[in-house]
This record gives structure tokens, C-alpha cells and sequence, in this order.
């Protein structure tokens, strides 16, 4: 069987010599025939809130929040429509705030590539950065009474608006919603505690489960310590098209939206995979390592315990090196070793969340990686180089026999998940 693989800003074309393949993607849902105009009957009949036009005074300070270079909303699209529909608010009460969680800030050109040249040049354009206290306040506490600060811009504001991209997430069922404040806007130490190994490790917290889901509970009660007044939330199809709007209150529009991204980006299968191909759905996903955790993930829902993972991942940015990823992945024995650090009592570090993700996973299958990476920084992450995808899936065929193999052409852009899994 010939799979296109989703790889960097193309595709690989690959051969899986398998008569027992199975390709599970998304269901493709066509582009919304006209992206203005839908969104502007989205936000003036909003779901549980005023509309947009009403929610924000022409004196009033806007705050609104824009996912970083990592996630594929079309920022560039929707600002001058949402700038539109507030014309009465001048340009200068107008802060666009770049939610870069613990990411690093994103450069001008890569603003100017998000937002538009336009957009970048008349409003105020702003990176958030989760480690500089002078650009934080205080907004709250957690309900455990933990403090969370968040950007100072928004929690400043007279009004706030979010955008935000709605996919299954691999910690809080789904992307979006509040997610787009927290934890895009806040502080590190706030971030390191809702990332803390119980929160990670509870397996509520896993792919498509909104509610009694742990780390989506956390991302709606910080998320929500300074009002949201509007929230807009899209779903997209693989060629980036956006294929509905989801705008209002930042909890019923958001059900609304995860609902139709469950029927169209989850995939029910019936029995595990001996072999999973996947990738971390191309650019702007597969940048690094970090990233690619995701698409790993979504292969591990449905890989039988002991099995093979391919995971194709451009990794053109390396690990990266922001934080602690690449020393706790390379500086253990085993990924054994690495949960075991981890889930030390006391023990709290920066990017922990990931390393134990990757380790959980690896724990239950073998990890292989076709990316750009060196080959002795991958097998220094307990993963194993590959060269030739195709050549690596005939090997472990050869070695196991004319198993079943599935394989995730766009990586987490679809989630398969056990029909017995209870999701």
C-alpha cells in the first residue's frame, strides 16, 4: 500500500508492505464556502453570549489572545475580520497578545506570519513569556489555592476576547476553549504545577474526554480567573480551510465545537495494532521533538502493549533546547528511569510534563523516528534512528510476520482510540 505521509511543509510518499493496512484519518470536511461571512454570522448570533460588536466599548481596552507559531489557527485570517466587526474600538486601546505558554516568543517575521503585515503594523502585537515576572499579575488561585499569574496585558484589560484552534489534546481531551488563556497566558510556576506528574499521569487526562478530565478542569478554573468575554473557536481540515465556528461563552461554544471534532478527527478501532505509522501532522507541528510527542501519542492510544510506533517528525528545530526536555530525555538509562525521577516525591522540573509523556509512551511500545534529528541524539532519547521509513516498516514486518498495521498519515489531526476505552 502507497501512504502519503504528512512530513515538514510536504508529504513522504511511502510503501507499507502490508496486506493488512489500515489508513485512519480524519473524515475531510470541506471548507466553509465563505470564511467572512460565516464567521460574521458566528460572532453577531453567538452560542450563550452577547455578540461580539456588543461585548466591547469604544473606550474600553481590548485584550486578544492569539495562539503562537506551533498551532495552525489562521490568526492572519481572523484578526481583520474580528477588527472589523470592533472598528468602533481605536487602535490603540487594542492588544493582540501571542499565547506562548512555556514556548519560546515567536520573532517579528514569524508575527508578521501569523498575524499579517497589516495587523502587525497598526495594533500592538505582544509575545507573552512565561518567565519574565515584570510582564505578569497576579489574576487568582487555582482551587487548590495555588497562585497563578497570567499576562499582565490581559489580565490589565477591560475586555477580553480568545482564539483558538479546536483538535482532540493528548493531556486535556481538547484543544481550545479556555486553554487559549491557560495555560497560553501564564506564568511558569503556575504552568508547572498544573503540569505536575499526578495531573499528567491520571488517565482522565487523555484524548477526547472534556469532562472528568483533570488538566481540562484546571485549564477552565485559572483559565477563567479574569473574565473571558468572547471566545472563538474553529475547526480546520487538513488543507487549512476552516470548517466551522464555535463563538460565545468559552464553555458552551467550546462543548459545541469538541463535540463536532470528535465525530470528524476521532476514530474508533476495534482491536490494538502490532505496528502504528504516524507522523506529527507536518509543519507547524513537527518543528521539534517536544511537538512530536503528540502524534506518538496518538498512535500509542491503539498500539497493542510491546509493539512498533514509526513516527515521522521533520524536528528541523531540534529538541528544542528551551528547558529541561532534552537533559531529563538523554540524561536517564531508560524511560523506566525517567518516570521513576519524575514521580519522586518533591521532584519538580521544567518540561517535566513531556519527558513523562514520551517516557509513558515508550514504556508500552518501541519508538522509532524519521525526522532530521542527528541519529545519536535520537537513540540518546531512548528512540531508535530510521533512515527509510518504508525499508524500517519491512524489517519489523519480516520479523513479526504479515501483521496488522495501522497508520496515521496526518498524526494527531486523528485520533484513533479503543472501542472498549470508554472515551
Amino acid at each position: 500500500m502507497m501512504v502519503n505521509l504528512r512530513y515538514g511543509r510536504g508529504e513522504l510518499r511511502v510503501a507499507v508492505p502490508s496486506t493488512r493496512a489500515k489508513v485512519v484519518q480524519p473524515k475531510f470536511v470541506p471548507g466553509l464556502p465563505d470564511e467572512a461571512a460565516a464567521f460574521r454570522e458566528a460572532v453577531r448570533r453567538p452560542i450563550g453570549a452577547r455578540p461580539l460588536a456588543e461585548c466591547v466599548g469604544a473606550g474600553e481596552h481590548l485584550a486578544v489572545a492569539i495562539p503562537d507559531i506551533t498551532r495552525p489557527l489562521p490568526s492572519h485570517r481572523l484578526l481583520p475580520w474580528l477588527l472589523e466587526e470592533l472598528a468602533h474600538v481605536p487602535a490603540d486601546r487594542v492588544t493582540i497578545v501571542n499565547g506562548t505558554g512555556s514556548h519560546r516568543v515567536n520573532t517579528e517575521e514569524e508575527l508578521r506570519s501569523m498575524v499579517g503585515a497589516d495587523v502587525l503594523a497598526r495594533y500592538r502585537v505582544v509575545n507573552h513569556s512565561a518567565h519574565e515576572p515584570a510582564g505578569l499579575a497576579l489574576a487568582g488561585h487555582s482551587p487548590d489555592g495555588h497562585p497563578v499569574y497570567l499576562n499582565k496585558e490581559w489580565v490589565q484589560a477591560d475586555r477580553r476576547v480568545v482564539l483558538g484552534f479546536i483538535e482532540p489534546h493528548f493531556m486535556a481531551g481538547f484543544s481550545g476553549g479556555y486553554k487559549g488563556v491557560f495555560p497560553a497566558l501564564a506564568d511558569i510556576d503556575a504552568i508547572m504545577h498544573y503540569h505536575r506528574a499526578s495531573v499528567i499521569g491520571d488517565p482522565r487526562s487523555t484524548w477526547g474526554r472534556l469532562e472528568d478530565n483533570p488538566t481540562q478542569e484546571l485549564v477552565r478554573a485559572n483559565g477563567a480567573l479574569c473574565p473571558v468575554d468572547f471566545c472563538i473557536n474553529v475547526t480546520l481540515n487538513r488543507d487549512g480551510a476552516i470548517t466551522g465556528f464555535y463563538c460565545g461563552d468559552p464553555i458552551e461554544a467550546h462543548r459545541e465545537g469538541c463535540r463536532f471534532a470528535k465525530a470528524t478527527a476521532m476514530a474508533p478501532q476495534a482491536a490494538p495494532f502490532p505496528i502504528v505509522i504516524t507522523t506529527n501532522a507536518g509543519y507547524p507541528l513537527d518543528q521539534n521533538l517536544y511537538q512530536a510527542v503528540k502524534g506518538m501519542s496518538a498512535a500509542a492510544q491503539i498500539v497493542e502493549p510491546g509493539g512498533f510506533i514509526l513516527a515521522a517528525a521533520r524536528c528541523n528545530d531540534g529538541f528544542p533546547e528551551h528547558g529541561n526536555f532534552k537533559r531529563l530525555m538523554t540524561g536517564s538509562a531508560s524511560p523506566q528511569a525517567i518516570l521513576d525521577m519524575i514521580n519522586a516525591p518533591g521532584f519538580s522540573v521544567f518540561d517535566q510534563w513531556e519527558a513523562q509523556l514520551l517516557a509513558l509512551i515508550q514504556v508500552k511500545a518501541r519508538v522509532a523516528l524519521f525526522s532530521e534529528l542527528p541519529p545519536d541524539e535520537v537513540r540518546a532519547a531512548h528512540l531508535e534512528p530510521v533512515a527509510d521509513i518504508g525499508e524500517r516498516a519491512r524489517e519489523e514486518l519480516a520479523r513479526r510476520g504479515d501483521v496488522p498495521v495501522a497508520v496515521l498519515p496526518e498524526g494527531p489531526m486523528t485520533i484513533p482510540y479503543l472501542e472498549t476505552g470508554g472515551q
